[in-house]
């Protein structure tokens, strides 16, 4: 197995988690929180989607799915490129509204779809290649991809764990 295969593999298990996490629920238990100010199953799928669409398009040196498709909206929100919903407060998080999990998860498709599309064009030179050096060590394209995996499998198994206090 090479390192692509790994980047597709471990981005393929991610569907399953996101839409097992959404399955059923209404646009009320997508917005529902254990606490006040506590992340929402809408706010982590829609967060981890955002940050996924970022990256790839940083990577692909192209425009977000979300500001493309004008995604927003059906979000409660502006399509906004700068929104990924990093550092968001209490407020911020209570202002995503999805209208509903099928909303999220054709969203999440539509990144996923894009990013396994990308990584399977990818060669072991591109997953070499400094894309940050902002950093010490400088970021490659195969690590921000893992760093991607990373971030939607813990925010996956948030929205999971959430889905269980219901």
């Amino acid at each position: 197995m090479d390192a692509k295969d790994i980047l597709l593999d471990g981005f393929g298990r991610l569907p399953d988690e996101v839409s097992g996490a959404l399955r059923g629920l209404t646009a009320e238990q997508l917005r529902w929180a254990p606490v006040e100010g506590a992340n929402t199953i809408g706010w982590l799928i829609w967060h981890l989607t955002r940050v996924q669409d970022s990256h790839l398009a940083d990577l692909l040196g192209t425009e977000q799915i979300y500001v493309t498709g004008d995604w927003g909206p059906k979000f409660g929100l502006k399509s906004d490129a700068s929104d990924t919903g990093y550092g968001d407060s209490a407020g911020q998080i209570s202002r995503v509204e999805p209208r509903s999990a099928q909303v999220l998860l054709d969203y999440y498709r539509a990144v996923h779809d894009r990013t396994v599309g990308y990584v399977a064009g990818l060669s072991d030179a591109d997953l070499d290649e400094v894309v940050d050096d902002r950093w010490d060590p400088p970021v490659t394209r195969g690590v921000r991809l893992v760093s991607v995996i990373d971030d939607d499998a813990q925010h996956a198994g948030q929205a999971a764990y959430l889905r269980g206090l219901l």
